[in-house]
């Protein structure tokens, strides 16, 4: 039997080549997506951990001195370095110009590093610092050259020339992102004390992860000139946001080492710590939700249009086989025969399709490294065992089991029975009937499923983050299962109908039309390819579009004012700072608010900006400004869950009614300040930057003109800018997957649509022969090809858009409300595509019956 099972694939070789070509497309899709999943999680974790450099542990401080936890860490073995991540505050002054700067300490070790050192040296000593490239152009100066540092002190002295030192950044929640270092003081204790110092350029640095984006960069100093110019005496007078730790050996073994000696801190590993800071956007890893969706529906459809084309070749063989029980070919031998013919094609196409996916994917990373600045990248796909053996074994089972049911039908039927013609399913006939309960079940099920998924995404309930994404999952390819199994009853009367009005253009499309009726399998199967390609299109691009909504809104919430500037607490900012600051390019809106520290139900201080409802307009989150609007405050979600009212207090007390919201800062509304007692003292500017600037620029810009005051500029419009680089780099990943859906759909209906025409050679021959035209005949079959891909492109948009949408309320349902977008540019193509894919497949095969001569086509077996 090996013998004929080879002949069989040399005498077959044509259809083969057809059929290995669909498989390996799925094969190159299946490792494509799995091999982008690694790199988008990857350079996702890595964008959110930018700050921790290559830190193999973090270790998050809970309670107790930083200078003990840093001793008792470095004493333990197996730890090669422990580094505190302090972050200052200075400004910079050279000859008029002025720069206030974000200053880091220098690590020991260069794996902690976040900053690259590209000109120069790093700072070894207190007077020296190595400052960003954009700040020492701004300053005009270099290595070599001096600058002046400006900072403040607290003293319990009143000063008489003091300069306030800006508002300090909070510090709850520091596996999010570092805070700007600095003690809580209490204005009424302390009073603030300018300080001065000469200090040398030593280096240019870097920020090559943006980690520092949203304080316009960072600088390099040795800690001990962090912390001086942080206010403090020593790190145990500053905040800290971790300490890093390099290990050497087994960092499972130091970390358990870790957990024991420290008892106030919490050890995490490097993606443990990205985690956390992917749970922010909502609760869930939102990076790995995405990536394990898109791998779990690319291995099913992939699995759906190999079977499916795989079932129209070995269906074609029915007549053979027939004859080879006829001769006295035994079942088992036959049904062996077909399962091997599927295992080698299988092998060979899916060894083939990784070779083709990586090559794919390093194409693909090879583009977005050159073009996507700032986003973490590797420059070369770094395949796993699992990657490349995955797709083998996904394209081998499912040749194999694609052509089980086909050689198991052939051979449980006589031989004389076999090479009959086979009838089409009907829902009176009891197979037609099983089939219809068994559509129905798996359709029903699975949506009834795909709607619980959504619902406990909504609801935030779940073992595991990942239960809704499972159980939506499941019940979304259980219902696509159900409907596919349905096809042969339910497609044929859809190109039915929208064949109706077709057959009334001419004679050769009403025979078109009634060709699709003919044979239901044969329509269904040809539709079907490309219902299971446009509904892959079709989902991914409203999943796509869908996701970028949403995610744009859980920043726009996080961040709901594009751009702070902090004043001295207790004193107005100027007006000519506000005029200075409105005047950059790119500034839409300039309003001055109040500021003030507000005391949390459990006690810890947070910021807060009084905002009146009147400018209400600063905010980029919508429903913050209706909230204020109506009189309640938006405070984080952190501080009591989704409460409607809540105590809090700055000099008095009072009990508030809020809207709680994804947003680090509190939003005060006049009333609630009132009550509070808030400074009635605009000391802080917010800013809105104009739709499409460059928020890095604007950033730069107010710096720059801000440079004379001691004061803090934040931009949260920096951050979603740097935040936006890595969704745009996932959603170009995205797109080139969609492309390799694409071509899948296009061979797998011109598979289907080929084997179609070749099958009915016979049948060409005969209108031939009773007067049909060439042209007749070749506009026949393309008609009939146009027509049943354009409904099967209709299909695939209509479950595209249920299943995209479905998709994305699952994977970012625990963010809030997801927008639902459709693609309108997409699906216009992808009908347009269709159409032509339907012309095309069925062109070449037509022009080859219309040649063949009637005679010798009646001929063909």
């Amino acid at each position: 039997m090996l013998r004929l099972t080879l002949a069989q694939m040399r005498r077959s070789l044509g259809r083969l080549v057809a059929a290995g070509v669909a498989i390996l497309l799925g094969s190159a899709f299946v490792t494509a997506t799995l091999t982008a999943g690694d790199v988008i999680t990857r350079g996702g974790y890595d964008a959110m951990t930018a700050t921790y450099g290559d830190a193999d542990l973090v270790v998050l401080p809970t309670d107790g001195r930083l200078s003990t936890l840093l001793d008792a860490t470095r004493g333990t073995p197996g730890v090669t370095a422990a580094e505190p991540l302090v972050v200052g505050w200075v400004s910079f002054a050279s000859g008029r110009r002025t720069v206030g700067e974000t200053v880091i300490p220098v690590p020991a070790d260069p794996s902690l590093a976040s900053l690259d050192v590209v000109e120069g040296r790093a700072p070894a000593a207190q007077d020296e610092v190595a400052l960003p490239a954009a700040s020492a152009e701004r300053l005009g100066v270099g290595v070599g050259d001096t600058v002046r540092s400006t900072w403040t002190v607290w003293s319990e002295e009143p000063a008489t020339t003091a300069t306030p030192e800006p508002a300090e950044e909070p510090t709850e929640e520091p596996a999010e992102e570092p805070a700007a270092a600095g003690p809580v003081r209490s204005d009424d204790e302390l009073a603030p004390q300018e300080m001065t110092a000469d200090v040398t350029v030593v280096g240019l640095v870097d920020d090559p992860h943006a980690a520092w984006a949203r304080y316009g960069g960072a600088g390099l100093a040795v800690l001990d000139s962090v912390v001086r110019w942080s206010g403090g005496t020593d790190i145990d007078d500053v905040g800290s946001a971790a300490v890093l730790v390099a290990v050497d050996g087994d960092s499972a073994a130091v970390r358990s080492a870790l957990a024991q000696v420290l008892d106030d801190a919490e050890v995490l590993t490097r993606d443990e710590a990205a985690a956390r800071a992917v749970e922010s956007y909502g609760g869930g890893n939102v990076i790995v939700m995405v990536v394990l969706g898109f791998a779990a529906v690319a291995m099913l459809v992939a699995a759906l249009v190999i079977a499916n084309t795989f079932q129209v070749i070995v269906a074609q063989r029915t007549r053979m086989l027939a004859l080879l029980r006829c001769v006295g070919a035994r079942r088992r031998q036959l049904r062996g025969s077909v399962l091997l013919e599927a295992g080698i094609l299988g092998v060979v196409s899916g060894v083939a399709g990784v070779v083709v996916g990586l090559a794919l994917a390093q194409a693909a990373l090879s583009v977005l490294s050159r073009t996507q600045n700032g986003v973490p990248l590797p420059t070369t796909v770094q395949p796993t065992l699992g990657n490349m053996l995955i797709p083998v074994l996904v394209a081998t089972a499912v040749t194999v089991g694609a052509a089980l049911v086909p050689a198991r039908a052939a051979t449980r039927v006589s031989p004389v029975a076999a090479l009959r013609p086979a009838e089409a399913p009907t829902v009176q006939a009891r197979p037609g009937r099983v089939r219809l309960a068994s559509s129905l079940l798996l359709t029903v099920g699975g949506l009834v499923a795909l709607a619980g998924g959504i619902v406990l995404a909504r609801q935030g309930f779940g073992v595991d983050v990942m239960l809704p994404l499972a159980i939506g999952v499941l019940g979304g390819g259980t219902s696509f299962v159900g409907l596919l199994v349905g096809a042969p009853l339910w497609v044929p009367r859809i190109v039915s109908a929208v064949g109706r009005p077709v057959a009334a253009i001419s004679t050769s499309a009403r025979l078109a039309a009634a060709n699709t009726l003919r044979n239901p399998r044969r329509t269904s199967a040809t539709s079907t390819a490309l219902v299971i390609g446009v509904t892959l299109v079709v989902m991914m691009s409203t999943g796509a579009v869908s996701a970028q909504a949403s995610l744009a809104r859980e920043m726009d919430e996080r961040g709901p004012v594009d751009m702070t500037v902090f004043g001295m607490p207790g004193e107005a900012v100027g007006d000519g700072l506000a005029e200075g600051i409105a005047a950059v390019d790119g500034v839409d809106t300039v309003v001055p608010a109040r500021y003030a520290l507000v005391a949390r139900p459990d006690g810890i201080e947070t910021e807060a900006v009084v905002l009146d409802p009147a400018d209400a307009g600063i905010l980029r989150d919508e429903v913050a400004a209706r909230a204020l609007a109506e009189g309640r405050s938006v405070v984080p979600r952190s501080w009591a869950g989704d409460v409607t009212s809540v105590e809090v207090s700055v000099r008095d007390t009072a009990l508030l009614e809020v809207r709680p919201s994804a947003t680090d800062r509190a939003l005060l509304t006049t009333q609630a300040a009132d009550a509070l007692a808030v400074d009635d003292v605009p000391s802080v500017l917010l800013v809105r930057i104009e739709p499409g600037a460059d928020a890095m620029g604007v950033l730069q810009d107010v710096r720059d003109v801000v440079a004379d005051d001691t004061v803090r500029v934040e931009s949260a419009a920096a951050e979603r800018q740097g935040d936006q680089r890595v969704i745009d780099v996932m959603l170009a990943i995205v797109i080139g997957l969609l492309g390799v859906a694409v071509v899948i759909a296009l061979i797998g209906v011109a598979n289907t649509l080929s084997l179609s025409v070749i099958e009915r050679r016979r049948e060409s021959a005969t209108l031939r022969a009773v007067g049909l035209s060439r042209r007749g005949l070749r506009w026949m079959l393309a008609t009939e090809g146009m027509l049943i891909a354009g409904v099967g492109a209709l299909i695939g948009t209509a479950l595209g858009l249920l299943y995209g949408w479905a998709g994305a309320a699952t994977v970012f349902g625990t963010i809030g409300d997801v927008r639902l977008s459709v693609p309108w540019a997409h699906v216009g193509i992808v009908l347009l595509v269709a159409l032509l894919a339907g012309l095309a497949a069925s062109a070449l095969p037509a022009r080859a019956a219309a040649r063949t001569p009637p005679v010798a086509a009646l001929g063909v077996d």
